[in-house]
């Protein structure tokens, strides 16, 4: 989100005099947003169904997975504008207009799934009402985006993304057969059941997903903005090296640090719930509470207090994904930097899609069922928004002398393929 590296951005010219932490920002958000609590269900299915045979597919997804987001990053930094706004700018409305409305809808479906996990694991934790819980969070993250100080902000959600190393103690404190996590880590085990293969495709629809796309653009659109020594790099090329740099080095970070807590996700579930013939996990509150008698207290607690941390930092991206794709589809003004009463819109985008995911765990439907709705929306969109950010990036009208280095182009459009495939396998099974 938004982020610490801004401020020390304002106080040294230069990268290289920050600390690397302080070079951090959108990327490492970014990446720790993707494990959000419906993520970490998919993990740990995998997990719990697989055992470790599915490690491979973190590290096939790394490279596949930075490369998009370095993408939608340099988009961002080099046109001044978000992925919707540069769509608005070179593409048909009713293009932007059917993507931003997918997102949305995908968007809030999972942020009121990812409310009801992190309620159902507070109430594991402690007990109580989860409907109370799931009020009491969307109305913390709504109060948070929306009243905070900027650099105070920054700061809470970037420390609130280390929350997730409690997947690496849970991990470290249960009996782990690294060995064999490592030959299955970088040997591929690849199956043709119908269960795994579907379960590859959701951890791969989990992982790569378009939210991260527009939020990191955004944000790197709306840190130049706000840095007064920054520009649009259209604008001012002489910034590009510095700036790529940074871009690079944080999005690969935030990814590889994303990706490496997935990977002790299905580890720790592997090794506690696969190897006592527990097979079945939809939630991530139901894989802590198998969590308990398996391998203790302790354990459980921190995979739950991870469930509830990495919320609280997840809920305001979904949520300020899909306000600044459809503020800048529509030509509003939009950032996390202005006051309320002048990105009225904006702000009441983040509301109105926190309370109708608050209203979806009071209305009876399924978590499960709406997280699948989640992901063929999200399927639906993904594909032709690569698409259109590969095409994007490689037009001189849009991206002038910046468009992509052939290897990054490469790889991106291997995401996109990847992508295209894991999606028809989707509908081919539904």
């Amino acid at each position: 989100m938004i982020i610490a590296a801004r401020i020390a951005l304002r106080r040294t010219p230069h990268p290289r005099a920050r600390s690397w932490l302080a070079r951090l920002g959108p990327g490492l958000i970014t990446g720790a947003s993707d494990d959000d609590p419906s993520g970490i269900a998919t993990y740990s299915q995998a997990g719990a169904q697989f055992g470790y045979t599915m490690c491979w597919l973190m590290l096939f997804c790394f490279p596949l997975m930075a490369a998009i987001q370095e993408i939608s990053a340099r988009i961002g930094r080099v046109t001044g504008h978000g992925i919707a706004g540069a769509i608005r700018a070179h593409y048909p409305r009713p293009l932007l207009y059917a993507i931003v409305g997918l997102l949305l809808a995908a968007n809030i479906i999972n942020l009121g799934a990812d409310l009801g996990a992190m309620a159902a694991a507070l109430k594991l934790l402690i007990g109580g009402r989860p409907g109370l819980y799931v009020v009491g969070f969307a109305l913390l993250c709504v109060a948070l985006e929306v009243y905070v100080r900027y650099e105070r902000y920054a700061a809470i959600l970037k420390w609130i993304s280390f929350v997730l190393l409690a997947y690496v103690a849970v991990a470290l404190v249960v009996r782990v057969p690294w060995g064999l996590v490592l030959y299955s880590t970088f040997v591929p085990h690849v199956s043709l059941g119908t269960d795994y293969v579907l379960t590859a495709v959701a951890v791969l629809g989990t992982t790569i997903t378009p939210y991260c796309f527009f939020w990191q653009s955004s944000e790197e659109a709306e840190e130049e903005e706000i840095d007064p020594a920054a520009h649009p790099l259209l604008a001012a090329p002489e910034e590009a090296p510095a700036a790529i740099a940074r871009i690079r080095f944080d999005t690969y970070i935030g990814m590889g640090y994303s990706n490496l807590i997935s990977l002790f996700i299905i580890v720790s579930t592997a090794a506690t719930l696969n190897a006592h013939g527990i097979t079945n996990i939809q939630t991530s509150a139901q894989a802590a509470e198998a969590l308990r008698p398996l391998a203790g207290i302790f354990t459980f607690a921190l995979f739950a207090t991870g469930i509830i941390g990495i919320g609280l930092l997840a809920i305001p991206v979904l949520a300020g994904s899909g306000a600044y794709a459809l503020g800048e589809a529509l030509g509003w003004t939009t950032g996390l930097d202005r006051r309320p009463l002048d990105a009225k819109a904006f702000y009441a985008t983040i509301a109105v899609s926190t309370l109708i995911g608050v209203g979806i765990n009071f209305v009876g439907l399924d978590p499960i069922k709406a997280l699948f709705w989640s992901a063929v929306i999200n399927g639906v969109v993904a594909v032709p928004l690569m698409v259109v950010i590969m095409l994007m990036a490689m037009r001189p009208d849009v991206m002038g002398r910046f468009t992509l280095p052939r290897p990054l182009w490469a790889i991106g459009w291997l995401c996109t393929l990847t992508m295209a495939v894991a999606v028809g396998i989707m509908f081919a099974t539904w």
